[in-house]
């Protein structure tokens, strides 16, 4: 019968797809996860089919990683309920749009200290597509991104949607009649990166418009956007929610126009793997806290 830390090897060797890299993650030798692996493949029979720079599972393997998986989070979850929360140590690695550190991640950072005060969080701030790149190497244990994402393996949690409109400084577009794509189109645009879904859903707008095509400026900071936008740069194609101070004092505002923007809809996604437990406790804090801020933007009227 396999134990829990054969298991283990095996599981990382199957996610990593490399004996070297599995024993670099579970801190042993390289020979020492090749025991393990042939121990199992004794018992089992053959879960690895061996190529020239990685391994992947067989059949076998496929069906046996399953059963890893949950054999790990019932270890993940016994140890969880046996410990208390306050004496757990670790460290959460968090991916997070800067949308989100606009809105409310510092609830959420206030929610897990108190929580979990034996977590600290390291906090990346980066566009969803690079985050989804992180967690899927690794880099990250979970995401608050723009989502959600289907990838095996792959956990998603909603979080909140919110709209996206035209907003530009009031000298820029003056006047309340509602303006068209076209109109938009005689001054510059200003929205994320160009491999994000407004930049993308703008790009199309305008080419099924069949419009010549505004000039784009995007960057990956949203301050940025912001105070290019306050400066009479061009129009931000962004969510008001992110602008509430340069609305109300009226540097900001958002345009009448026609041509209606996508919500941004938002979610934790965290891999399903066995993992210290906090990970899966955390985005469903972040569930909470998203929940919370939307019920009072909706109370408030914003």
């Amino acid at each position: 019968m396999a134990d829990f830390r054969s298991l283990e090897v095996f599981y990382w060797v199957a996610k990593l797809s490399s004996f070297r890299r599995a024993s670099e993650k579970v801190n042993t030798t390289q020979p020492a996860v090749s025991q393990r692996i042939a121990a199992l493949e004794h018992e089992y029979g053959t879960l690895f089919e061996r190529r020239s720079r990685d391994v992947a599972l067989t059949e076998r393997g496929r069906l046996l990683l399953g059963f890893a998986e949950r054999f790990l989070a019932l270890q993940t979850e016994m140890s969880a309920a046996l410990h208390e929360t306050g004496r757990t140590r670790g460290t959460l690695r968090l991916g997070v749009s800067e949308t989100i550190v606009h809105l409310w991640l510092s609830r959420f950072i206030e929610r897990m200290r108190a929580t979990h005060p034996g977590i600290g969080v390291d906090i990346t701030v980066d566009i969803s597509p690079n985050m989804q790149a992180a967690l899927v190497a690794d880099e990250i244990d979970l995401a608050l991104l723009v989502g959600p994402i289907t990838l095996p393996s792959f956990a998603n949690r909603p979080l909140f949607s919110t709209p996206v409109a035209w907003i530009a400084a009031p000298g820029l577009l003056p006047g309340d009649e509602p303006l068209s794509l076209g109109a938009l189109l005689h001054h510059p645009l200003i929205t994320y990166p160009r491999n994000t879904s407004p930049y993308v859903e703008l790009r199309d707008l305008v080419l099924q418009e069949n419009l010549l095509p505004s000039q784009i400026h995007t960057s990956a900071s949203l301050a940025t956007i912001v105070k290019m936008g306050v400066e009479g740069l061009g129009i931000c194609v962004i969510p008001p929610a992110v602008v509430e101070a340069e609305l109300r004092a009226g540097t900001l505002r958002v345009l009448p126009a026609e041509p209606q923007l996508s919500d941004l809809t938002f979610t934790a996604m965290h891999t399903k793997r066995p993992a210290h437990h906090f990970v899966a406790d955390a985005a469903r804090l972040a569930q909470d806290v998203a929940e919370t801020w939307a019920a009072e933007t909706w109370a408030a009227g914003r």
